[in-house]
C-alpha cells in the first residue's frame, strides 16, 4: 500500500478514537515519536472532544517518515504508521526563523521582511467580522498579525465572545482543566487561513486586559502550564505560528519575573520545531538577550535606537508597537498617518522591523487594532510602497553609520556599501544635500516621496562627493544604485 503524502512544512495529522469518560484533557497522556533516518522528534497529542484525539506533526525533510504513539491508555498506545514527505510547493518556503545579521528568513533561505499589524481580538468577533478581516488582510501589505488567544476586556472591546478557551460552567465560572474544542477549532481554522495568505500568526499567549472579568490573567501556575502545553500540542505544527508570551507582560500583576522564564522554558521543552519566541513590554522591558528569546518585540517610539538595540541583543528587532494611526483619546492611539509612515521608514532603515496599528473611532467600536474589520487609515498604502522598495533591494541590507559625519547623524541609511543605499530624511526638508559616494564606479540616484509614493530619477550618474538637489519638503528618501 502506498504511503500517504504530506508536503514539506505542511501538517501530517493522526486522528485516533479513545476514551470519553472522566476528564481526558487531564487523565489521558498521548504523544508520538516521528522518525526520519537517524532523527527522532517527540510530539505531544491533544484531546479534541467527542472521544477524538489528534497528533499534529510538521515534517521538514523529504522522504519516508514513520511514527509510533505512546499513551497511558491502551486504545491509543503503540499505533504505528508511515507517510512520505514530498517537496514543498513553490510558494511554501517553510517557517520563519531568526537568521544572521539580525534578520529573519524562511527555512529554505528565502528572505522574509516582516511588515506586521495588530488585531488583538479579531478571532473573538462574529463569523462575518472575522471573514471581513481576512479579506482586508488579503489586500493589505501586512505579512504578520499580532493576535490574542484570550479575549480582551478593554476600551472599545467590551463585547462577550461566543466561546472561550476553557469550558464555561453553569455558574459562569470556567473549568481550567477542560478546554472548549469549539474555540480551538475556530482558532486553528484562522491560523490556517492566515498561513494560506502568507501571513505569520504572532500568537499572544497572555495579556493583562481581563481585570478579573474572566480570570484568565490570574490563573494559578498549574493552570498556566497546563494551558501552555495544550497550546503547543495543538498549534505548533502550523508553520506560520510565532509565540509571543504576552502583550505588556509587566502589567500582569499576578505574575512574577520567574513565571515568564518558566513559560519560555515550557515552550522550549514542548515545541519540537522551536518556533520564534518573544515577549512584549509595557513600561519595563524583558531581557531580550536571554538565550530562549529569539527576537526582541518592543513597545517604544525610540525608532532612532534601532541600531543600538540590534547591537545590544544581536537578534532581529521588531517594533511591534510604536503608537497607532487613529483618533481615539489615548495618546498612543492618535498619531497621524504621516507619523506612522515615518516610523516605518526610520525603523526599517535602522535595520529593524516595524508593526502597524490603527485606532480610528467607529460608531460600533469596530477598531482595527482590536476587532479587525476594514482599514480606514492612509498609512497602509505608504507601507505597501516601502515594502516594495525593500523587497526589490539587494540583500543582505544593513544600517550604514559612517556614510555621513556626526552633523548628519539624524539621517537613516540602509544598504550595502559600494552597491546600494537608501537614505531617509524624515521630517527634515533639505533643498540640497552633499552625498559622499565612493569615487570608484558610477551610481544612479532616485528621489522617493514616501508619502505621495512617487520615485523620480535624477538625470545622469554620480560618483564621489556630489551635490544633489532635493524637493525641500519632508518625507523624502533617496535610492542610490551602483550601475558600473
Amino acid at each position: 500500500m502506498l504511503s500517504p503524502l504530506t508536503e514539506c512544512w505542511n501538517i501530517y495529522e493522526i486522528e485516533l478514537a479513545g476514551p470519553r469518560e472522566g476528564n481526558p484533557f487531564v487523565e489521558v497522556e498521548l504523544s508520538a515519536e516521528f522518525r526520519y533516518r537517524n532523527r527522532c522528534l517527540l510530539v505531544d497529542g491533544f484531546y479534541d472532544g467527542d472521544g477524538i484525539y489528534r497528533i499534529r506533526f510538521m515534517p521538514d525533510s523529504e522522504g519516508e517518515w514513520t511514527y509510533s504513539t505512546r499513551s497511558n491508555h491502551p486504545s491509543l498506545d503503540g499505533k504505528t504508521g508511515q507517510f512520505t514527505c514530498t517537496s514543498a510547493a513553490l510558494d511554501n518556503h517553510g517557517p520563519v526563523v531568526a537568521a544572521d545579521n539580525c534578520q529573519f528568513a524562511y527555512a529554505d533561505g528565502t528572505r522574509y521582511t516582516c511588515f506586521g499589524t495588530t488585531c488583538y481580538a479579531w478571532n473573538h468577533q462574529s463569523e462575518e467580522l472575522q471573514e471581513q478581516t481576512l479579506r482586508t488582510l488579503a489586500a493589505s501589505p501586512f505579512n504578520k498579525l499580532r493576535m490574542c488567544v484570550f479575549p480582551k476586556n478593554y476600551s472599545y472591546n467590551k463585547n462577550e465572545p461566543d466561546c472561550y478557551p476553557f469550558v464555561k460552567q453553569a455558574d459562569g465560572a470556567f473549568d481550567l482543566r477542560r478546554f472548549d474544542p469549539v474555540f480551538w477549532q475556530n482558532l486553528e481554522r484562522r491560523m490556517g487561513q492566515l498561513r494560506d495568505l502568507k501571513i505569520e500568526a504572532d500568537l499572544i499567549l497572555f495579556h493583562p486586559y481581563d481585570e478579573g472579568r474572566w480570570g484568565f490573567d490570574r490563573m494559578d501556575a498549574a493552570s498556566d502550564d497546563f494551558y501552555l502545553r495544550y497550546v503547543v500540542a495543538r498549534l505548533a505544527a502550523y508553520r506560520n505560528v510565532w509565540w509571543s508570551l504576552a502583550n505588556e507582560y509587566d502589567f500582569m500583576e499576578k505574575k512574577q519575573a520567574s513565571d515568564w522564564d518558566r513559560f519560555f522554558h515550557i515552550l522550549q521543552e514542548r515545541d519540537p520545531y522551536q518556533r520564534l519566541r518573544s515577549i512584549h513590554n509595557g513600561a519595563r522591558w524583558y531581557d531580550h538577550s536571554k538565550p530562549w528569546v529569539t527576537h526582541a518585540s518592543l513597545q517604544t517610539t525610540d525608532l532612532a535606537g534601532g541600531i543600538r538595540f540590534r547591537e545590544q541583543y544581536r537578534k532581529p528587532v521588531v517594533y511591534d508597537e510604536c503608537c497607532y494611526e487613529g483618533n481615539i483619546e489615548f495618546l498612543w492611539g492618535n498619531i497621524t498617518p504621516e507619523l506612522m509612515t515615518q516610523n516605518f521608514w526610520e525603523g526599517f532603515l535602522r535595520g529593524c522591523y516595524v508593526g502597524h496599528g490603527e485606532t480610528y473611532l467607529h460608531p460600533e467600536d469596530i477598531l482595527w487594532w482590536s476587532k479587525g474589520g476594514i482599514l480606514h487609515g492612509s498609512s497602509p498604502g505608504c507601507i505597501a510602497f516601502l515594502r516594495s522598495i525593500i523587497e526589490e533591494a539587494p540583500a543582505p541590507l544593513a544600517p550604514i553609520t559612517d556614510l555621513f559625519g556626526w552633523e548628519h547623524r539624524g539621517i537613516s541609511v540602509l544598504g550595502i556599501p559600494g552597491q546600494f543605499y537608501l537614505l531617509y530624511f524624515g521630517m527634515h526638508q533639505p533643498g540640497r544635500k552633499d552625498i559622499p559616494l565612493p569615487s570608484e564606479g558610477q551610481f544612479t540616484i532616485e528621489v522617493i516621496d514616501t508619502w505621495n509614493q512617487t520615485i523620480t530619477p535624477l538625470p545622469g550618474t554620480y560618483h564621489g562627493r556630489c551635490r544633489v538637489e532635493l524637493p525641500g519638503k519632508p518625507h523624502i528618501a533617496l535610492r542610490i544604485k551602483h550601475v558600473s
